[in-house]
């Protein structure tokens, strides 16, 4: 009897395990599958890009890249060639155009304000990005712009 009571401890105790592991996973690919969806448009070949999707990644966003370039689509979603640079991107029916810092994502979309998106024109460094060790730790002041419907912008954040 000793012998059948210690198997079945060993069971129960192996399916309690086995249902809080699922549990535990299935909380986690819920809490992936709730990160906000970023879709880049970049060329294949620029490093930047990559580390820009990296620092999303590392930051909760879920992204899907395209490696088409960027032009089409930066003019289909309203981006004036003023506020132009290396990729660009929409999350939460937002633009999203260069190298713009996932917390500034974030406020945007939790703020909701009528515009078409962020903008962090040309590349400057320090910036998500442009941020690796070629950079040597330099960090030049930058803004990101808030581009409004009507194609005006205003500094969404300063970072200096």
């Amino acid at each position: 009897m000793h012998a059948k009571h210690t198997r079945r401890r060993a069971l129960m105790t192996t399916l309690a395990s086995l249902a809080t592991l699922g549990m535990s996973w299935s909380a986690s690919a819920r809490k992936a599958s709730d990160a906000p969806l970023v879709e880049v448009w970049k060329s294949p070949t620029c490093g930047c890009c990559k580390d820009w999707v990296t620092h999303l990644e590392a930051n909760g966003f879920r992204v899907v890249v395209h490696d088409t370039g960027n032009t089409a689509v930066r003019t289909r979603l309203g981006i004036d060639l003023k506020y132009a640079s290396c990729h660009t991107a929409q999350v939460g029916g937002y633009a999203i155009e260069g190298h713009v810092p996932a917390t500034d994502i974030k406020r945007l979309l939790k703020q909701a304000p009528v515009a078409t998106g962020l903008a962090v024109p040309g590349m400057p460094v320090g910036s998500p990005g442009m941020d690796g060790a070629a950079y040597a730790g330099r960090r030049d002041p930058y803004d990101v712009l808030l581009i409004a419907k009507d194609g005006s912008a205003t500094v969404f954040q300063p970072h200096r």
